[in-house]
């Protein structure tokens, strides 16, 4: 099968790959109308590479990025998942390390590589966003990420020529300069599929990346995006937590279709969709047990039984209403005593007043004088 479907299937991709890996520089040098090369010197200026650094080039290709980075006297391992395109990439530069493997799980340990970049291949990935996770987990704390990407011209007059360039003249160039002109057709329509570049600055962010920017090449034709792997522990730790809190939620069928700009897997499910369809199951249950609230609140509490007054007690022979009309506790009044003489104050210290001492004195211990 030499054209791929959009569901970008892994052995369609690559097979795809394969049949043109041996012309492929001349037919994007043709395709961009020379333009390739300056995108190629504008990624190596954004990775940056330093002597001595491990640098990670996804979808290498055939090498021609991987080997500008090696000048620089970093050390370059080149990676691609078509056999093709690894082949001819080591039957030009040997001096490369080419490793045949998928993006979405990249052979390498954790915190191995100071940069990591990819060069218009992040559209032909099937799960462009556990790509990403991939990425930044092989990064060390710090590292650099940077793709190069076909992307949306912002102007409107710009946008409409690129699309008519797509339409019209890419599959005329295409039929004289390629020996595979179905694969290209498949590239053009991936090329129209993907998003803009704030949807790609977003999933870089999602996966976890900081100082996320974007710098438009070609009008828009194509953006240079970047991101760094925090070098804090705690927000590596957090993304970590959260990326294995995503992971864990159910996924939908496997026969279902993918959608390459959502970023949708094989089976047609995203751990977003996932999150989403779980919270929305949750805010329902919680709506259902409010709605059935007020319906419990309007349950009538039984009426209070009305005190009676018990019956008095039947009245005797001769006894009248005023002679057998006896005042309660609460109403019967004390009698009132006539307040005690007011005294004089007695100074502290005093002496106190005789009888006042003999009051207070025991009734065996007083005086018998009277």
């Amino acid at each position: 099968m030499s054209k791929a479907d959009l569901n970008k299937r892994p052995e369609e991709v690559s097979g795809m790959f394969d049949s043109v890996a041996r012309g492929y520089d001349r037919t994007n040098a043709v395709l961009s109308v020379g333009n390739s090369a300056l995108w190629r010197i504008a990624t190596v200026r954004a990775v940056d590479p330093k002597p001595g650094e491990r640098i990670l080039d996804v979808a290498a290709g055939t090498g021609t990025s991987a080997a500008a980075f090696a000048r620089s006297g970093a050390q370059v391992v080149a990676l691609d998942f078509s056999r093709g395109m690894v082949e001819e990439g080591r039957r030009r530069h040997p001096e490369l390390e080419f490793i045949e493997g998928n993006a979405e799980a990249l052979p390498f340990g954790d915190d191995e590589f100071d940069a990591v970049t990819i060069s218009f291949g992040l559209r032909n990935v099937q799960r462009p966003k556990l790509a990403l996770d991939e990425m930044f987990r092989v990064l060390k704390p710090g590292g650099r990420l940077v793709i190069c990407e076909f992307s949306k011209p912002p102007v409107g007059i710009v946008r409409a020529g690129y699309q008519a360039y797509l339409k019209w003249v890419m599959p005329a160039v295409v039929n004289i300069a390629s020996t595979d002109a179905d694969a290209y057709s498949y590239l053009a329509d991936s090329i129209e599929d993907w998003p803009d570049q704030g949807t790609l600055s977003q999933w870089i962010r999602g996966a976890g990346f900081t100082r996320v920017a974007h710098r438009n090449l070609t009008a828009g034709v194509v953006a240079l995006h970047r991101g760094r792997k925090p070098e804090d522990a705690a927000i590596r730790a957090s993304v970590s937590k959260r990326r294995r809190a995503s992971r864990s939620v159910p996924s939908a069928p496997a026969d279902a279709a993918t959608d390459p700009s959502t970023g949708r897997s094989a089976n047609g499910a995203t751990v977003e969709a996932a999150v989403n369809a779980a919270t929305a199951k949750a805010a329902t249950a919680k709506a259902t047990a409010k709605a059935a609230t007020p319906k419990a609140a309007t349950v009538k509490a039984p009426p209070a039984r009305a005190k009676t007054a018990k019956p008095a007690p039947a009245k005797g022979a001769g006894e009248t209403a005023a002679t057998t009309t006896r005042p309660t506790p609460s109403t019967r009044r004390k009698p009132v005593l006539d307040p005690a003489p007011q005294r004089p104050a007695v100074e502290s210290g005093a002496i106190e007043p005789e009888a006042k001492r003999g009051a207070n004195e025991p009734a065996s211990e007083r005086s018998n004088d009277s």
